[in-house]
Order: structure tokens, then sequence, then C-alpha cells
């Protein structure tokens, strides 16, 4: 275990253990620990809840991996105006449930400035309203779920591009560069699998077309066989996948097995590339995957190059891969708007300066938001998985 994630989670039992016995005490330990100083500098305290068990955890685990890199390389550096950032990770397993009381706790117990990263668009759905009743950030979650974007919520700050926006490209080239005219979407059944069907059903609206059969699965398992039989009933050309890395994984070798006839299975972003290609073994060729971040190591952009160096030094033990890259992004943006804001660094504040300074460079890659407009970047690119993972240029 990372030696930061080993103090935090010192820290949480620490916690635990004197806010039952001496709350003066736990709130001098909490000032010191939580800041490695002793001078009296208040860190920034962020909240997190994810999945860090079960069958998606390697998304939450790579995605907070990021922001710890992030967020150690800046403390190192000096933090914000020598404030030290602390992230405080609560393990929700893909649950709602889980994910609502992690955040009431969050905010209610540990006061956190604001929560960041979490993972789902379940999840997500299930805080918004705690988020939007405290009036606390609620920043770069991993999803592109529209509930986040549509209606504009002022406490909501994207980083990444849409679930519409994927499907759209994933669309285009489909149809219009592989000359596919019949598609199959499988998805998970709750508020991601939907985000995504009818983002691939408005895509192909636009051409005139519409999917051939779908199928669905539950949420945090691997029952994939019914949908199997739904979809491939109409025998599609190619299937649009919107699920975790171990279902998708699960439908991709089974259809492979049983369908002899030559398919392309595209994935959207949340899937987990690494995660994916890990669980599909020799089962990669003819798999695709949207990404929203630049590919993680294409050092040639400052950004990236900067990212592998913090991943190796504070974070080895895991991958250098979109969604630790995406934590890192994270990370480092709410590095630059916080240090953008004029005098006292608040809630409102943060938000207000986001969206005023507009433009945010982080190296090679930049990041626009504005009144009204709550969602840094746009760009999707596409990969292929097998034989081995590479972008795809079309």
């Amino acid at each position: 275990m990372p030696l930061t994630g080993l103090c935090n989670r010192l820290t949480d039992h620490l916690r635990k253990i004197f806010r039952c016995c001496c709350p003066l005490l736990c709130l001098i330990f909490m000032t010191t620990a939580s800041t490695g100083k002793a001078d009296g500098r208040q860190p920034i305290v962020l909240g997190q809840s994810c999945a860090l068990s079960g069958p998606a955890e390697n998304l939450g685990l790579e995605m907070r991996a990021g922001l710890l890199a992030a967020f150690s390389k800046i403390n190192s550096e000096g933090g914000v105006n020598g404030r030290d950032i602390v992230l405080i990770s609560r393990d929700d397993g893909y649950e709602p449930d889980r994910a609502i009381r992690n955040t009431r706790n969050l905010i209610q117990e540990e006061n956190v400035f604001m929560l960041i990263g979490e993972v789902g668009t379940p999840t997500s759905e299930a805080v918004v309203p705690l988020v939007e009743e405290w009036k606390v950030p609620f920043f770069a979650p991993f999803t592109g779920a529209e509930l986040l974007r549509v209606p504009f919520r002022k406490y909501v700050i994207n980083v990444r591009a849409s679930y519409f926006q994927e499907m759209e490209r994933l669309a285009s080239y489909l149809i219009h560069v592989k000359k596919i005219k019949r598609i199959a979407c499988f998805y998970q059944n709750d508020s991601y699998g939907f985000s995504g069907l009818k983002g691939i059903e408005i895509a192909l609206e636009k051409r005139g077309m519409k999917l051939v059969s779908k199928g669905s699965y539950e949420r945090n398992t691997v029952a994939v066989m019914g949908a199997l039989r739904d979809i491939n009933r109409a025998a599609p050309e190619a299937v649009v996948l919107v699920g975790a890395y171990s279902a998708c994984a699960e439908f991709i070798k089974l259809s492979k097995s049983k369908v002899k006839k030559k398919q392309i299975y595209c994935n959207i972003s949340f899937v987990g590339t690494t995660s994916l290609q890990k669980a599909l073994a020799g089962h990669g060729r003819d798999v695709i995957v949207s990404q929203v971040v630049p590919y993680p190591e294409d050092t040639e952009i400052p950004l990236v190059k900067e990212y592998v160096g913090a991943m190796s030094k504070y974070q080895h033990d895991y991958p250098i891969s979109f969604i630790s890259l995406e934590g890192y992004i994270a990370g480092k943006l709410f590095y630059q708007i916080a240090m953008s804001v004029p005098g006292e660094l608040t809630r409102e504040n943060f938000i207000s300066s986001m969206e005023k300074t507009g433009r945010f460079d982080l190296g090679g890659l930049v990041l626009q938001f504005g009144p009204g407009d709550h969602q840094g970047l746009e760009t999707i690119y596409l990969t292929e998985i097998s034989p081995a993972l590479q972008k795809i240029q079309d």
C-alpha cells in the first residue's frame, strides 16, 4: 500500500478513537496529522465517495491514485498558499445508498471544503440533492451523465466531456468510417446505462437509424447471458456497451465464443480501459474505447509527462491509465482554481473565480469554463485495445 494511503487509513482509525474520547484532542491531532505541520495553517480538506471495493473497485482506486499523486506534488511544492490539500476517501462500493451515507458524513462530520472524484452515475445522481441543499461544490465526478449537465447546476463542476458526446463520436466512427449499419446496445440497468443508451439512440436518430437490438444487466453483477441472447437475435455488426469493466468483459468474451460472425465492440470511457484490457486477456481484438482525456503515455504533452513522474514518485503501485490521469487532471485543476481566488478561499469564491478566470492551461491541456458552463473538456479520443492499446486515427 502507498505510504499516503497507509497514513490516511491510520488517520481515519485514530480519528474515530479520539472523537469518542476527547473532542479537543481530536481537533489538535487532525490539524497536525492532516497538514504534516505544527504552525497552525489549516489544510484544505476534500471528500471523495467512490468504489474502493467490489466489481468496480479499480475505477475508484485509480481515480483516487491520480488525485493523491497531484495533491502530493502540490503539497511538496508549498500547497495552496502554504495550505496542504488533504483527501478523505470513503468506499461506497458503487452503491447509491452508501454514497449518500458517505456524503452526509463528509459534509456534516468532516466538514470538507468540497466533494471531488465521485465515481459513477447512480452514486452521483443520489448525492446531487445533498450537494445542492448544502451548497457544496461537486467537483470532477467520474461520469459523463447528462443529469449533471442539463439542467445547469451551479455546484456541479465537470472536467470531462459527456456520454452523449462520446456516443456521437462512436456513432460517427462506426457509420461513416467502418460503414456499419446494424448497431446494438448492451447497458447497465440504472441511470448510467440509461444515459449511455439515450446517447447512442440520439446519435443514430440524427443519421436516420435505430438500434437493431438492446439488452441490459444489473449493476455490480456479471449476469449478462440474457442480454447476450436479446442482442444477438438481431445479428448486429457492432455492439455499444455501457457498463463496468467486469460485465463488459464477460459480455465480449461470451459473445465472441458464441457468435461466429465478426462484431465490433465499443465501450465508453467509464468502463476503465486498463481494467477491461486485463479482464479480456486475449479477447481484446475489435474492442474500441472512447476516451475523454489524452493518451496517458503521451509524454510529449507537458501535463502527461508531469503526471507520469508524479505517479512514479507518489503512487507507483497504481497503473498509468486514463482514469488515474483524469484524477490527476482534476487535482491539478482544483489547485489552479484555488490559486486564482482573490482573498478568502470559500466555496462561493471558488466557483465565482473559476467562472471569471475561464481558461486554465494545465500544461498542453486547456479547460474552459464560464457562467452557465461548468464542463471543462469537450474532446473525445478513440482507442483500440488489441493487439496493443493504441490510438485510432480516423
